[in-house]
């Protein structure tokens, strides 16, 4: 099922924002019916139900920004999760490919975001490749928010989708991508 973020029905929003507490336990948990994202990243839920229960889940986030003197519309992933007690059956892998081929019909030059080290293979199998020796550099100009910050582990991942995006593809591995999503998303 996929929403905008702000449209997704308030039982699932729940059990999306459960599976979110789960994985990353919050110092206070959000109040019921709040969004995640920042609203200029068009933030579109992407939610694998059987049933009413929700498995896994997502988020896109879409923007535009410059590289090498170029512009760019770009999304990412974000909060993709899956509930423990489904780990391990495909439902987070399903969900993740599913995005990618969302994301590849959506109109944009590239899919850009990053995750842990040890996930490299898990975005791999869906779709996603490893941008060797990029860093996305968050948060905003004036307070950046850099993947290779110290104590992170993470890679950068992408993939090409239009004519555009794949002609300039060479300009994207080791290099800094100013990503800058903002301050509520500051690394998608």
């Amino acid at each position: 099922m996929t929403f905008p973020e702000a449209d997704v029905p308030p039982a699932l929003r729940t059990q999306v924002a459960e599976l979110q507490d789960e994985a990353w336990p919050p110092d206070a948990p959000a109040a019921p019916g709040t969004v995640t994202h920042d609203p200029a990243l068009q933030p579109v839920s992407m939610l694998l139900v059987d049933g009413a229960t929700v498995l896994a889940a997502l988020d896109i986030l879409t923007k535009q920004f410059v590289h090498g003197g170029e512009r760019y519309r770009a999304a990412g992933l974000s909060t993709v999760v899956t509930r423990g007690t489904a780990r391990g059956q495909g439902h987070g892998r399903r969900l993740v490919a599913a995005a990618h081929e969302a994301m590849a019909a959506m109109g944009l030059d590239l899919g850009l975001f990053t995750c842990d080290r040890p996930l490299q293979p898990f975005y791999e199998s869906a779709g996603w490749h490893q941008l060797p020796g990029a860093v996305l550099i968050g948060g905003t100009p004036s307070s950046p928010f850099p993947s290779d910050r110290p104590g992170f582990d993470k890679v950068t991942m992408a993939d090409f989708f239009s004519p555009r995006g794949r002609r300039h593809r060479a300009a994207f591995p080791h290099s800094r991508i100013e990503l800058y999503p903002g301050e509520i998303d500051k690394l998608w």
